[in-house]
């Protein structure tokens, strides 16, 4: 036999490697099964503590044993109940082997003196049991009745015959407890309606309770490890139905199928537009880590400054030290302080919350909430006692999230902040579920978007290494945009017209196929730069919590009654989804799609509940895309200002 230390390591090792070998496949067709039923087996290692002399009813040896331990087989016929949700229950029936040899003694005689016991019970271990959300591990504790099936013992000594007898005075029913982990990993197919786990585990069943004999001293304790077989029935998932002209879709692809290429150009290419912005206020005040002063990137009055500051003096045109990307906008919301005291101090029954939160505990977090209300209280003279402030060591929607392992960095920089909160319609409305009332203000627009020139290259991303255009004018002049790998790119029209007023253009797309072969597609189009003809669009953003796309439904009241009464007949809505830096690429783009295209469905159902006609939507979706995002990502409010859906309305020209 092994020695135990070594049995019990070589039993991790097997545990860990069943492991790492889990694929956790995402896409399913069937929905899990509620009870499954299975087998399993396992090694107890036991560990006896104690004292025993007396043996049997006839047989007390001369020298007491204390310490023993030994490793004995378990096996097991179960069934568990798995509902939807974290909570469940198990069940085992079982064999459970308690033996072990007992450290050597030495009788009186000067004689070596051994024993060994060889116990076993039929166990019933009924289980509560615990699951961890989006992961195969789970936890289980419940009791354990043990009913004593064998109580053999041997013992020899020294010059004295041999004894093989069963041990006198067991416990024939004994009541105790196990505590244990396991982790379930799928071995049949996603889509099986058979279904099949592996599962290492591991349990505890400490001493208490388990006392075998109703004489002397004698406890065990036990560490169980092994791995069961499960098995469960799956019900398919109906699916959608299907109009039979796609039909032919469903097909196997070819290998060799070929990119569908298309280009669309706007009529007319606007340089420029002014644009009246309706910008969401994000709530929250971002700190430092390393400090609780409010960061100096926030725009900070005197206090006589603030007496003569309204939220009216941010609607003017940006000045000239407002550069780079969206600096207009930040400039609005670094000014989140100042617009939430002239809001306090033109509402004097309005009171808020101060929720503060960082990693390093809810005391700092607390001083990250008292330093915006000293700001609110000394420089803008609020009453101190409308101001309410809560701590946390997280905020309520944290940005760091259970189970994400990347960009963990960025998402810890955005959890140390101060949330706003208001019961007060005067500073927060209802979109977001609690964002702040937006500004308004005039800004311009370069190059937006309608100008561009877009390049649609359907199927790139599964069939080419990559591809570009080269755009040929009337005269042969040439300028080249790539390599992309996305199914889609856009250039501005303003920057393929350069200084000319109009131009024809012969489009080529050079595509670089998987298996390195490089074709050719061309098209045609027509750009003509369009004057400044006064034409003013509007502009509305919503943003969304980190990682979710079904929100959209919180701002069901705000698409339906202010933004669509704005749309005229014969406008164009050019709904465009971005998102942050954090996470990959294919799942960005799916999540900019989702929240533009469900932006697009509440707006249409307004407008087809309205009557207006002549609507032109154009739906994209730019996931990560640096090219297009609003923001850049360095800090942590442009993080969350580009989790967003910019919904852009121009009227008919």
């Amino acid at each position: 036999m092994l020695p135990i230390n070594k049995t019990l390591k070589r039993l991790s090792i097997f545990s860990v490697m069943l492991l790492l070998l889990n694929i956790n496949a995402k896409a399913q067709t069937v929905t899990p099964p509620v009870w499954w039923f299975g087998l399993s087996g396992a090694a107890n290692a036991n560990f006896y503590d104690g004292t025993t002399q007396t043996l049997g009813n006839s047989l007390v040896v001369p020298t007491a044993f204390h310490k023993g331990n030994g490793v004995r087989p378990y096996g097991s016929l179960f069934v568990e109940y798995r509902p939807k949700g974290v909570w469940g229950g198990m069940l085992n029936v079982a064999y459970d082997g308690r033996g072990a040899k007992f450290d050597d003694e030495v009788a009186p005689c000067n004689c070596p003196a051994l024993l060994s016991v060889n116990t076993s019970y039929v166990a019933v271990e009924p289980s509560l049991r615990v699951a961890v959300p989006k992961s195969g591990l789970y936890f289980f504790t419940g009791p354990t009745i043990e009913f004593n099936v064998t109580k053999d013992f041997a013992y020899s000594q020294f010059k004295q015959p041999d004894t093989h007898a069963q041990l006198s005075n067991m416990q024939s029913v004994l009541l105790a407890g196990q505590v244990g982990a396991g982790y379930d990993i799928r071995i049949s197919k996603a889509a099986s309606t058979t279904q099949v786990n592996l599962s290492p585990f591991v349990s505890y069943h400490p001493y208490f309770g388990f006392e075998p004999r109703n004489i002397e001293s004698w406890n065990i304790t036990t560490v169980r490890a092994g791995i069961a077989i499960k098995f469960g029935k799956a019900h398919k998932v109906a699916a959608a139905p299907v109009a039979a002209a796609a039909a032919p879709i469903a097909a196997v692809v070819p290998p060799e199928r070929e990119v569908a290429f298309n280009v669309r150009a706007p009529l007319a290419v606007p340089a420029k537009r002014q644009v009246s912005e309706t910008l969401p206020l994000l709530s929250v005040v971002f700190f430092d880590e390393s400090s609780t002063n409010i960061p100096s990137r926030y725009i900070l009055l005197t206090r006589d400054q603030a007496t003569t500051f309204t939220e009216v003096s941010l609607q003017k045109e940006s000045n000239v030290n407002m550069t780079g990307r969206s600096a207009r906008q930040l400039n609005v919301y670094h000014n989140v302080l100042n617009i939430l005291g002239d809001r306090l101090r033109a509402n004097p029954s309005a009171t808020i919350t101060l929720t503060g939160a960082s990693a390093a505990g809810a005391k700092q977090g607390a001083a990250l909430a008292e330093s915006v209300k000293l700001y609110l209280v000394n420089v803008f003279g609020i009453d101190a006692a409308r101001i309410a402030v809560i701590n946390r060591a997280k905020p309520l929607k944290p940005s760091e999230q259970p189970g994400i392992i990347k960009d963990l960095a960025l998402l810890h920089a955005e959890d140390t902040r101060v949330d706003i909160g208001s019961t007060s319609p005067a500073l927060l409305i209802e979109v977001g579920g609690g964002m702040m009332r937006p500004v308004q203000f005039m800004s311009t627009q370069v190059d937006p978007l309608d100008s561009h020139v877009i390049f649609n290259v359907d199927g790139a991303k599964d069939l080419l290494q990559s591809w570009s255009v080269i755009v040929t004018d009337s005269n042969g002049g040439t300028q080249q945009y790539g390599p992309y790998t996305a199914d889609m790119a856009s250039i501005p029209g303003s920057t393929i017209l350069g200084n000319n007023p109009t131009g024809d253009y012969k489009v080529t797309l050079v595509e670089t196929t998987k298996n390195g072969s490089v074709l050719k597609k061309e098209s045609n189009v027509h750009l003509i730069k369009q004057q400044d003809n006064g034409l003013k669009a509007l502009r509305y953003s919503i943003v969304f919590d980190f990682d979710k796309a079904q929100t959209i439904e919180s701002y069901n009241k705000f698409l339906t009654t202010i933004v669509t009464p704005l749309i005229s007949d014969g406008s164009t809505v050019i709904i465009h989804g971005h998102t942050d830096i954090i996470g990959d690429d294919e799942y960005n783009q799916k999540l900019s799609d989702s929240r533009a295209k469900q932006t697009q469905a509440v707006l249409q159902r307004a407008i087809s509940a309205s009557g207006k006609q002549n609507i032109t939507f154009e739906t994209l979706g730019f996931g990560k895309d640096a090219n297009h995002s609003p923001f850049d990502n360095s800090l942590p409010e442009e993080r969350f200002y580009n989790r967003t859906v910019i919904i852009d309305i121009i009227p008919v020209k």
